[in-house]
């Protein structure tokens, strides 16, 4: 318990308030942690993270195991879910947690002295059994572990637009070297393309100017 509040205060400094997501994401990571074996916060970065979503679950996560996306031990794929997968890059075992259906509700008979919903999840939340907060599965991941991480220095450029691609996330097309965005995984589309740069062809800088 005391280690729990020495994480949630260190989350709540980043956020300048703690609210239930937050203590969520805590209280899963430190349980992945138990259920992986592993102790955490990690100094080393034998813990990777795959994050359902973004927000302040995702910042509990990170206070209680270490793993970081500038660290590159925490990965975000956005499915809208307060849900997390723990892999152990030694051993290769990966859990899931997610919170039950039922905690929200069940949060209220562990924090009887609450004023409100919110209230209750805050506190009862840091006070209920893992089992009673938290469903896990022992799951593979279909990409192994070490194609997520890939290693270090390893670059490409992109045959269409030119732009670098680090850690092997280049597509091959045919005898092109795509970058996601050109092989038609973008997030985005440019507003004026005719006004933007052309597009980088390795063939002009052999061509004379003028």
């Amino acid at each position: 318990m005391e280690q729990l509040q020495q994480l949630l205060e260190k989350c709540a400094q980043l956020h300048h308030h703690l609210c239930p997501r937050q203590v969520l994401g805590v209280r899963m990571g430190l349980y992945a942690g138990r259920l992986l074996g592993l102790d955490l916060p990690q100094n080393d970065k034998r813990l990777y993270t795959i994050v359902e979503t973004d927000g302040c679950g995702a910042d509990g996560i990170s206070v209680a195991t270490n793993c970081w996306v500038g660290r590159r031990t925490l990965r975000v794929e956005d499915y809208g879910k307060v849900a997390a997968t723990f892999i152990d890059t030694q051993s290769g075992r990966a859990v899931r947690l997610s919170p039950l259906p039922t905690a929200r509700q069940d949060s209220i008979l562990f924090a009887p002295q609450a004023s409100n919903r919110w209230e209750a999840n805050l506190m009862g939340y840091q006070h209920m059994p893992d089992e009673r907060l938290f469903s896990f599965q022992w799951v593979r991941l279909l990409r192994p572990i070490q194609a997520l991480i890939s290693q270090p220095g390893k670059r490409a450029v992109c045959d269409r637009c030119g732009e670098e691609i680090m850690n092997e996330r280049e597509v091959f097309l045919g005898n092109l070297t795509l970058c996601r965005a050109c092989a038609g995984e973008s997030y985005y589309e440019v507003e004026h393309e005719e006004e933007s740069f052309p597009l980088f062809n390795p063939v002009w800088l052999s061509q004379p100017m003028g």
